[in-house]
Order: structure tokens, then C-alpha cells, then sequence
């Protein structure tokens, strides 16, 4: 072993001290390129709170929840998004780091006195710990965000109920409207650019904070009716008080720059080099059939016509198998007892249709690439990494006309449902590029307003389109649509939560135990028990939704 004598431990340190002034040894240590949290001023956080929490939100919407609310299927690496077999993969943690860096925000911007932060934050607050507990139930929620703290109610929170949950973030939307009540000249510190939704325009976020307000009412609205009544017609009663985003122009969206695989459009074909991501996601039939008997012109934005479509034809030979002008044509004996659809214009997959998706409509290629020539694939728009149709959209105006609509239809004072209704309709397909479709589209007798909830939610449910999460939710709240589980599919109807991930179970035992013995365990719960996606969690106990 080597030893060291005084003076040779000592002249490095005596030449430090040259060379840094003699400064203070413990400043050495200091990041210079770093912000101390106790210092960082909260515009430096605010932008990847909003970037990362409109992330998380699309790419539920726009991949695996889109496979559960059957908008789209995949024919390759599927059974997460086709069959739900999720297992206990689904974590909570990117959405807990989110929120700890926006309660960072928050007490940076109380220290601060910056008002307008402070109602971004309760906002963003709201919208995450809404998702959290939206997505598995009962979550950390009083005790969450406080490791650093120390103590072991802290590093191993307890779990709120859902009840309470829904109530805190009902509290802090409220406080968040009266935040952000004032004009925008009223507030110091705002720096528009660090806003990727708003560009630091108070009365927007204010707007998005009401709805999102009327999205948790109607979110209790079947296990609270009494609540979820008061709370929006309190609301549309006092439309100065609480302004809602009424106006697709003041949708909660963010646009996606494209300069890297990290802040561009999920699954695109740039960033892929391969475009295999992009070529696996289908159009769900389900979907495809209900935009077809509707004459949606939205279909076309949203999905390619197939390359090539089948036709079967009696009077051809036995075993013919031929392209003829861009068509397959086929002779009976070739399809046999084979489910083909030969819609000339779009086809969608059937959802969980089999352990080998890529195999539907006589895919000449099956389990290849992912390229199937008579299926339809997304538009060409979602292999860009950018576009302006491609945007993460947290709420929007046809979602809170949605919400009004049904509240009408409730006998609650929200409004006249017809109008809200067709309100709804019209700010989609604004959204979508076809407003000019809209007075022959709600002209047909399948859209016209026919005074149900059926038809309202069915609505949301299309307009929902890469923002699936929150139809999964109306699902399971209402049952609409009727979607019914594929024979592929881990259970016979389509699940109500996520799992509670391992690692949760095992580090925080007893909270996660006590959590999960809180769930209504259903005859579909089989083999997981009370940590089930079929397990019901507080919000549809009692209810019999949605099935």
C-alpha cells in the first residue's frame, strides 16, 4: 500500500488554492452550469412540466388506450394494445417525476409571488394526479412529493382514496381559476415563449382550468351524481366567474417541434428509420365502420385507403390469385372459410382479432415488416415528426360541449344539449380540417340529434381521436360505445384501470396492499385478484358500469 507524507497531500491543495483565489474548498463541488432549487427562478421549470405531461398524454391516447377504446389495432408486437395483457408493466413514476418538479414550480412561484405560475402549476397539479388516479385508483396523493422530507410516512406514502383525490383537485382547479382571474398585464414574470400551450395568456389557462373543472364533475357524475350536478351547473350559471374553453382557438394543445426523436409526433417514420412503429398501427374496424355508416368526413384525415383492395368473384376459375388494375382478385376456394372484408376504400383491423394480426385479409406478407396491402393504414400525416394537425391535446372545446351536452340531457342546467351537441361536432371537425362538411354532416338522420346519451358520448368517442384516455374513461363510466373484446383478448370485456406496478407492491407493501384490497374484484378479475385491470376501483363501484 502506498502512503502519503503531509507535504505531499498538502502542496496540491496549496496549488488549488493559487489557482481558485483560495475561494471557499466547498464551492469546488458546485455544478456551475447547474440552478439550485432553492434559487431556480419557476420559468426555467415550467416548460418541461407542460412538454413532458402532453407527452405522456398522447402517448396514452394515441397508443395503447386507442387499442383499448378500439380507434386503432396493432398487427405487430400487439397484445398490450390489441389484448390487454399488460401485466404489472404499467408506472406511475414519469408521472409522479412530473409532478415533482411542478411542486417545485409551485413553491419557487409562492416564494416568488408569481401568481400566474402559481395557477399553471395547480393546473398541471390537476391534470396529472387526475390521470394517476384516472389510470390505477386509489394513488399517493397528501403524502406524495415529500421524500426529502424523510420518515417513512414520506419515502412510503400512504394511498388517498379516489374520493379524495377527486376532491383536492376539484379544490385546486378553483384555486387555480381565482389565480388567474386577473389580465395579464396584472402579473410579473410571465415569459411567453416558456408556454407551450398558451404562450402565458392567463385567461386561456384560466379557461382550461374551469373545464378541466367540468371534466372531473362529470367524471363523478354516476358515483357523486348530487356533487357533479352542483358543481356544473355552478359553472355554467356563473360563466364570468368561470370561463371554459368554449372555442377550438383555445384548446390545451401543444405542437411538436421535430428536431428529435425525444420532442417530435410518437411512432413517426423519421426517426424510425424503418417506419415500422408508424406501419403497425392500424385502424381499428370497429372504428372504421362506425366513421363509414356516419359518411365522417374526418375518416380521410385521419386514415389512407387501402393499396390494394380484395374481390372475391364467383365466376372466376378455381385458384385464381391475380392483380388486375391495382385489385386482388380472388376465387372463392382461395379465401375458404377466411374473415376478409372488400371494402374498397378502407378496412380496418377487427380488434384482438388473433394471436397474428399481420395475417388479416390474406396479407400476402403476414408477420413481415408490418406491411399489409389491404388493410388501411394511419395517414401519411402521422409518419412526420411534425405537422399542424399533429398536436398533444389535453382538453378541448368539443370535449367540454361534449360534457355540457350530456349534463343536459341529465335535466341539469348546462344548457341546451342539442345545442352543445352540435357545438361539439362542429369544433372536431374545425379541428380536423372538414368544418365545411358540417351543416350536410348533422343534416343525415344518424347524426342529427336524437336526444340520447348514446349518441353524445359515441360523438366524444370519435372526436376523442389520439386523445383516447378520456374515452376510456366515459366507457367505463357509461358503457358507450358498445365495444365488445376480441377472441384474442386477455378477458372477455375490455378492462377498467392499470395494474399497480410491482415495484410498488413490493417497496411499498403495506400501502399498495391496503390500496388493492379496496377494489371491487369481478368475475373477470380471474387469476390477478384484487390487482386486476378488471378490478374496479371507487369511481364505478356500485355503479354496474360498464359492464
Amino acid at each position: 500500500m502506498k502512503t502519503f507524507s503531509k507535504k505531499s497531500i498538502l502542496f496540491p491543495l496549496l496549488l488549488a488554492c493559487l489557482i481558485f483565489s483560495c475561494k471557499d474548498l466547498s464551492e469546488l463541488n458546485e455544478n456551475p452550469n447547474g440552478v439550485a432549487p432553492e434559487t431556480v427562478n419557476p420559468n426555467l421549470i415550467l416548460p418541461t412540466i407542460l412538454t413532458e405531461a402532453a407527452r405522456a398524454y398522447v402517448n396514452l391516447g394515441y397508443q395503447d388506450i386507442a387499442g383499448v377504446v378500439q380507434h386503432t389495432q396493432k398487427d405487430a408486437w400487439a397484445s398490450g394494445h390489441n389484448d390487454y395483457d399488460w401485466g404489472g408493466n404499467q408506472n406511475w413514476n414519469p408521472y409522479y417525476d412530473i409532478l415533482r418538479n411542478n411542486d417545485l414550480l409551485y413553491k419557487r412561484s409562492v416564494e416568488l409571488n408569481l401568481e400566474f405560475q402559481q395557477g399553471v402549476s395547480l393546473v398541471m397539479k390537476s391534470f396529472v394526479f387526475g390521470l394517476i388516479t384516472d389510470l390505477w385508483g386509489d394513488a399517493p396523493y397528501t403524502d406524495a412529493l415529500k421524500g426529502e422530507v424523510g420518515g417513512t410516512e414520506n419515502i412510503l406514502p400512504a394511498f388517498d382514496g379516489q374520493d379524495k383525490i377527486y376532491a383536492g383537485i376539484i379544490a385546486d382547479l378553483e384555486k387555480a381559476n381565482t389565480l388567474l382571474s386577473n389580465s395579464k398585464a396584472d402579473y410579473p414574470g410571465i415569459v411567453d415563449n416558456v408556454d407551450v400551450y398558451y404562450g402565458g395568456n392567463p385567461e386561456k389557462w384560466r379557461k382550461m382550468a374551469n373545464s378541466l373543472l367540468l371534466r372531473y364533475y362529470m367524471r363523478l357524475s354516476e358515483k357523486q351524481p348530487d356533487i357533479a350536478k352542483a358543481g356544473i351547473e355552478k359553472i355554467v350559471a356563473n360563466a364570468g366567474q368561470y370561463p371554459i374553453i368554449t372555442s377550438e382557438s383555445d384548446d390545451a394543445a401543444m405542437s411538436f417541434p421535430g428536431n428529435s426523436d425525444g420532442d417530435s409526433w410518437p411512432a413517426n417514420a423519421v426517426y424510425d428509420a424503418s417506419g415500422s412503429n408508424y406501419r403497425r398501427i392500424k385502424m381499428c374496424a370497429t372504428f372504421v365502420e362506425k366513421l363509414q355508416a356516419l359518411k365522417d368526413p374526418r375518416l380521410g384525415i385521419w386514415a389512407n385507403k387501402v393499396e390494394v383492395p380484395l374481390v372475391v368473384d364467383a365466376t372466376l376459375p378455381p385458384k385464381t390469385d391475380k392483380i388486375v388494375d391495382g385489385k386482388r382478385y380472388l376465387s372463392p376456394d382461395k379465401v375458404g372459410t377466411e374473415q376478409i372484408d372488400t371494402d374498397p376504400e378502407y378496412v380496418g383491423l377487427p380488434p384482438s382479432f388473433s394471436a397474428l394480426p399481420s395475417a388479416y385479409n390474406l396479407n400476402p406478407t403476414p408477420g413481415q415488416t408490418s406491411y399489409n396491402p389491404h388493410v388501411s393504414f394511419l395517414n401519411d400525416i402521422y409518419k412526420a415528426a411534425k405537422g399542424p394537425l399533429l398536436k398533444a391535446r389535453l382538453i378541448s372545446a368539443a370535449e367540454v360541449h361534449f360534457i355540457l351536452a350530456e349534463a343536459g340531457l341529465k335535466g341539469w342546467s348546462a344548457g341546451v344539449a342539442k345545442d352543445h351537441y352540435e357545438a361539439g361536432i362542429k369544433a372536431s371537425l374545425n379541428t380536423w380540417t372538414v368544418g365545411s362538411t358540417y351543416s350536410a354532416y348533422i343534416a343525415q338522420p344518424a347524426v342529427a340529434f336524437n336526444q340520447t346519451i348514446k349518441q353524445v358520448i359515441e360523438q366524444k368517442w370519435i372526436a376523442g381521436w389520439t386523445a383516447a384516455t378520456e374515452a376510456w374513461f366515459d366507457y367505463r363510466r357509461t358503457g358507450i360505445p358498445e365495444l365488445h373484446a376480441g377472441p384474442a383478448a386477455k378477458r372477455d370485456v375490455l378492462p377498467v384501470r392499470f395494474y399497480y406496478m410491482q415495484d410498488e407492491l413490493q417497496i411499498n407493501k403495506a400501502n399498495a396492499e391496503s390500496a388493492v384490497s379496496k377494489l371491487e374484484i369481478t368475475v373477470y378479475s380471474q387469476a390477478d385478484k384484487g390487482n386486476s385491470a378488471w378490478s374496479k376501483p371507487w369511481v364505478v363501484q356500485g355503479t354496474k358500469k360498464p359492464w
